[in-house]
């Protein structure tokens, strides 16, 4: 069986953007854990995919997903699908050899080409609790912030202002309790002010799962115009995470 072909499953990169029940509740698929170096290499020859939706990856424990694992996964056939997170990020920087992008945050990145990586990134609890988010995106924030100036909860001096010490803040830091409680409004404003969070991160998932079945039928075994190469670099970050760098080309 090729990677293209349709009996393949689905793959899914998923953490904290997401919660599983609301995921496969969106889309039956193979869920894996955020994708890091070396990942997508080996989930490739363990499931023949067909497709994989990149969401969250890893990036502080584990060294990050390599772009050209991710190309090299796009040679063999595998259509490569990010949103929201890691997977946006990665979206914008492959969009041109034919990773697909989907998501508002895919088109924030790949229209702002300097935008920090940290706008989507939050700090998370275990993969025993699967990955709870303990803290909030700069990206969801700055959504939530101006909604609730659309909604008349907040001036656009005030949107500014909250979205200016929420960008100061290290992603370890950042919620919108604690840019609140900096700004100095009481406790029942913030409680009051939480409910109306833009999960903007969460929005953008829901939509790539939604469109993952059509997507990968429409570029089902498309490959890139450039032919694939090994550098010497991404040989060496495979050995380094002790992986048989024959698979490469043995798919």
């Amino acid at each position: 069986m090729s990677a293209a072909d349709l009996a393949g499953p689905i793959l899914v990169f998923l953490g904290p953007t997401l919660r599983l029940p609301e995921a496969q509740a969106a889309l039956d698929a193979v869920y894996l854990q955020p994708v890091a170096q070396g990942d997508i290499l080996l989930a490739a020859h363990a499931f023949r995919p067909r497709a994989m939706v990149i969401i969250d990856g890893q990036f502080e424990d584990r060294p990050s997903v390599r772009h050209k694992e991710i190309l090299w996964a796009l040679a063999q056939g595998i259509v490569v699908i990010g949103a929201a997170s890691m997977g946006a990020l990665r979206a914008a920087e492959l969009g041109p050899y034919g990773m697909i992008g989907v998501g508002l945050i895919f088109r924030w990145y790949r229209r702002w080409v300097l935008t920090p990586d940290d706008a989507v990134a939050v700090q998370s609890g275990p993969a025993e609790l699967g990955f709870p988010p303990v803290t909030d995106a700069l990206i969801d924030l700055q959504r939530t912030f101006s909604h609730l100036m659309r909604l008349g909860h907040i001036s656009a001096a005030q949107r500014d202002s909250l979205t200016e010490t929420a960008r100061r803040m290290n992603f370890r830091d950042r919620s919108i309790e604690k840019i609140l409680r900096a700004e100095g409004w009481p406790r029942e404003e913030i409680g009051r002010l939480r409910h109306q969070f833009v999960r903007q991160k969460g929005l953008d998932a829901l939509a790539a799962l939604k469109f993952a079945p059509e997507l990968s039928e429409r570029f089902s075994g498309r490959r890139p115009a450039e032919a694939w190469v090994a550098t010497n670099t991404f040989i060496r970050d495979l050995e380094a995470t002790n992986i048989d760098t024959d698979i490469i080309n043995i798919y």
